[in-house]
């Protein structure tokens, strides 16, 4: 069996699976597959870490914003004493210790703290601080700010703030790789983007850049996608296809889920987008599927897939339970 396989066998009732194939009652052919590509990224699972660590001194801790885009994960950390603060109640603050979650601050925020007497707890994903640094050094070498530094990622972001932010909010952020025609094709362009943005968009607004832009202006790129999330796309559409039936675990606020479920509906139809086992419906499993997947985004802890798991399984019972009398 393959290392990203957790694989549970459960009961079928005699049913016919989408395949075309025909059930024997009480055959024990149906799987659940929970795949370990699955998850929290390094950079999540290192901002969980460092609040789990602060928590556990017993001190008030605050978080600039909700630290992981999954509501099931911010309420077991808020149970755990993390408060979730937004910028305004921020602003507001003083004499306290603030972790700084994944997606990572523009300059005004650590500016703010260190004028309030705020201990930052930093959690940056260490990728994002990297393109921070380089989007601002970009923007510093440029005094007479002429160059056009374009940022393809989605507006309100917290992540792409930060990186905006690295230019004093002159940065132009582009999310679809139409919008590239808004740019001035005479001016020098220099294009990142947003760490967790599709290498696919990416390349395209490249190619577009590279057609349009005139001989008297430079074109310099940067692929800054990481390649722990861009590397799940692939794998997400090859898990899907083998399964009859997907769950994909996520947040709704989170963009990075919306991406990978998209990538799993374009190779099966009925894959399903589910927050939490309360969403998870019978008439998902109708036909009995013969294999059933559950994935999820880089904002989707472990246990809560785990939990889906239990809810399929409780829920196929009564199925077989009910196609038996």
């Amino acid at each position: 069996m393959a290392e990203n396989q957790q694989v549970a066998q459960v009961t079928a009732p005699s049913l016919v699976g989408r395949a075309g194939g025909e059930s024997s009652g009480g055959g024990s052919f149906g799987s659940i597959e929970i795949d370990t590509g699955s998850g929290f990224c390094h950079g999540v699972t290192r901002a969980i870490g460092k609040a789990e660590e602060e928590l556990q001194q017993g001190q008030p801790l605050y978080c600039l914003g909700d630290i992981v885009h999954n509501s099931r994960e911010v309420e077991r950390l808020s149970q755990l004493g993390l408060v979730t603060i937004d910028h305004k109640e921020f602003s507001q603050l003083h004499d306290a210790k603030v972790l700084l979650r994944a997606h990572g601050e523009p300059p005004s925020t650590y500016s703010q703290a260190e004028q309030n007497h705020i201990t930052v707890v930093d959690a940056t994903c260490p990728v994002v601080l990297h393109l921070q640094d380089r989007i601002r050094r970009e923007y510093e070498s440029d005094p007479s700010h002429t160059r056009q530094i374009v940022i393809f990622g989605k507006r309100g972001h917290a992540e792409v703030l930060g990186l905006v932010g690295q230019t004093e909010g002159t940065a132009i952020v582009i999310e679809k790789p139409d919008e590239a025609s808004q740019l001035d094709f005479q001016r020098d362009i220099a294009l990142y983007s947003q760490t967790t943005k599709s290498l696919e968009g990416f390349r395209q607004i490249v190619e577009y850049i590279r057609e349009h832009i005139s001989p008297n202006a430079t074109f310099t790129y940067a692929d800054t996608i990481c390649r722990q999330v861009a590397n799940r796309m692939p794998h997400i559409r090859e898990f899907a296809a083998r399964h009859d039936v997907v769950l994909f675990v996520s947040g709704h606020k989170s963009s990075n889920g919306r991406v990978l479920f998209g990538e799993c509906r374009t190779v099966n139809e009925r894959s399903f987008l589910i927050d939490s086992p309360t969403e998870i419906e019978a008439s998902f499993f109708d036909p009995f599927p013969h294999s059933i997947g559950i994935c999820g985004a880089t904002s989707t802890p472990k246990w809560l897939m785990e939990l889906c798991r239990e809810r399929v399984q409780e829920i196929l019972k009564d199925v077989n339970i009910s196609s038996a009398l």
